[in-house]
């Protein structure tokens, strides 16, 4: 089992703050630090002292941290070009010796948008906007040194991209596709990810998700296009503790009110967290995602570092 930790700066995270955590996740023997690409806090709290963006943060990390993988849960595609950003993820890749992810979604945080003055079409657009944007992202990855790309859709057009610079990974940094939408999020995910990725839910609603997006590959004939198998995921929300109350003080601030849609977290022990994580890995998951949402709590990142991670099957990241 492959676990990283998933953060939110948009709570209120300086960049100082973010770099002290990712070295500690590094420190501890996680897989990876993903964060969130949003500029607003979901509540009423303003996340002093404001956002910071993602990609920049990621950058800054590629050249501070040595193992580790860097990446988003997810960027959203209202809030870049799609070349420009493929050119962005391929550069960090470059500057972290290729330990970049990309999550990249439709969108869905309407408030943001129009806080800083994005535009925000409505959902079925955003999708389609997504879909152009990975086939150009995928496209500008994968042609060849020496040849350029050119796309027509009908929110995106390029023309004779020199598809530069490319990234260390090859064909591209793995592209996380995730959510709980029935019927687009699954082809997305079975025609251009590396990674499936189910948010925060129960069990059994990601079991669900799991065997949508396993029917939706068999449709796209992904095995037969030789491609690896789409790596299953889940993102767990946790709040942990050596004492009920402990891992209570941690949770407090999921019961403020929140734009978020409604999520199955885990606050107890941490052999709660690892039955939890060996649950979802029973589902088909072979990495997760733990949430934590106070940065400056390194207790409880190396809580779960000395005492869940040596419960899980397989070796642990080397430190």
């Amino acid at each position: 089992m492959r676990v990283s930790v998933f953060t939110e700066p948009n709570r209120g995270a300086t960049y100082d703050t973010q770099l002290r955590f990712a070295q500690l996740v590094e420190a501890c023997g996680y897989e990876g630090f993903l964060r969130a690409d949003h500029y607003q806090s979901m509540g009423a709290d303003p996340g002093l002292p404001g956002p910071t963006d993602a990609w920049l943060t990621l950058a800054a990390l590629a050249r501070e941290t040595q193992r580790i993988r860097l990446g988003t849960l997810v960027t959203s595609a209202t809030f870049r070009l799609p070349g420009p950003l493929a050119v962005m993820v391929a550069q960090v890749d470059q500057m972290s010796g290729g330990r970049v992810d990309l999550g990249i979604g439709a969108g869905w945080y309407e408030r943001e948008h129009t806080s800083y003055g994005i535009p925000f079409p409505p959902v079925g657009e955003r999708f389609d906007r997504l879909a152009e944007q990975l086939e150009v992202i995928t496209g500008l990855w994968s042609t060849p040194s020496g040849e350029t790309y050119s796309f027509t859709g009908d929110h995106y057009r390029l023309v004779d991209a020199p598809a530069l610079p490319k990234p260390v990974q090859v064909p591209g940094p793995p592209i996380i596709v995730g959510g709980r939408g029935p019927k687009r999020t699954p082809e997305l995910a079975a025609r251009y990810a590396a990674e499936f990725n189910m948010p925060f839910k129960s069990v059994a609603d990601t079991a669900k998700a799991y065997d949508r997006v396993l029917e939706a590959c068999e449709r796209t004939g992904r095995a037969e296009s030789g491609r690896d198998p789409l790596v299953l995921s889940a993102g767990i929300v946790v709040a942990i503790g050596r004492t009920d109350a402990e891992a209570q003080r941690r949770a407090a601030p999921l019961h403020e009110k929140s734009a978020l849609p409604p999520e199955d977290p885990v606050v107890g022990s941490p052999a709660q967290l690892a039955q939890r994580i060996g649950e979802f890995a029973a589902a088909g998951a072979t990495r997760v995602h733990l949430r934590l949402i106070d940065f400056n709590d390194l207790d409880h990142l190396e809580l779960i570092a000395a005492e869940v991670l040596p419960q899980l099957d397989g070796e642990r990241w080397p430190t």
